[in-house]
């Protein structure tokens, strides 16, 4: 019922001649923005590069063309189908973080500190999701050392260049996903242990880009209901063995 997890980053690039402060971001530097659907995999099935960085963050959201396919009803998804081993109706969904909005198709983390058991299961399944974006925008950063620096271009030619580095990415995880994402580089759980192994993209790239701010939102009655459905099949039919013990990590 995922489709895969949504992230976007602000990509640093030296600032354009006469734009003023067009592309200057939150963080006080200038960016164009990587939006980006992964898949299980850790490749990009989707991308929109090249809003530029002033835009609030929301905006870049309300902007990107998946939303607007979303909104049009035009994305080439399966249509709503129930949940495994149950007859609970969900449509497919995006997994993203709380950048984003809540909304029928992308499902979000519950927010605020006081919640209860079955709402902190969600957010760490949830959480788990959403580690494949996190490995795969550290991959790219790690891979390509274009990331750790202003890219010195033109924004235009940044975003060229940053579509590439994803095309690369993809087909180097086609060709020798063993070399180009050996074990070792990623985040993964060890369940044994009850802890989270950081991958070594870390070491190299934890600041090559920079995240979206997180925005609080009103979602609508229809989207908290579709998450409610979810909360309650993780905690009841779709219940993992390990996941009380590893949401107290989260």
């Amino acid at each position: 019922m995922c489709i895969g997890t949504l992230d976007g980053k602000h990509v640093k690039i030296c600032p354009p001649p006469n734009s003023g402060s067009l592309y200057y971001n939150y963080k006080g530097d200038f960016s164009i923005v990587l939006m980006a659907l992964v898949d299980a995999n850790l490749r990009f099935i989707f991308v929109d590069i090249g809003t530029n960085g002033r835009i609030s963050d929301g905006g870049v959201w309300g902007k990107c063309k998946l939303k607007l396919a979303f909104d049009r009803n035009t994305v080439n998804i399966p249509e709503a189908d129930n949940l495994p081993l149950t007859t609970t109706k969900v449509p497919y969904i995006i997994v993203a973080d709380d950048a984003f909005p809540l909304s029928l198709n992308l499902m979000k983390p519950y927010p605020g500190r006081g919640l209860n058991d079955e709402e902190r299961i969600f957010n760490y399944r949830l959480s788990r999701a959403r580690r494949v974006s996190e490995n795969a925008f550290g991959i790219l950063a790690a891979r390509f050392q274009i990331f750790k620096q202003r890219i010195l271009t033109s924004p235009m030619n940044a975003t060229k260049i940053v579509m590439a580095c994803c095309a690369l990415h993809n087909f180097l995880i086609f060709r020798n996903p063993a070399l180009y994402i050996p074990a070792s580089s990623i985040d993964t759980e060890v369940i044994e242990n009850r802890e989270i192994q950081r991958g070594n993209w870390r070491d190299s790239a934890s600041e090559a880009f920079v995240p979206l701010v997180k925005r609080k939102s009103k979602p609508g009655q229809l989207a908290k209901d579709v998450r409610e459905k979810f909360c309650k099949f993780f905690n009841e039919t779709g219940a993992v063995s390990w996941q009380a013990d590893m949401c107290l990590l989260h």
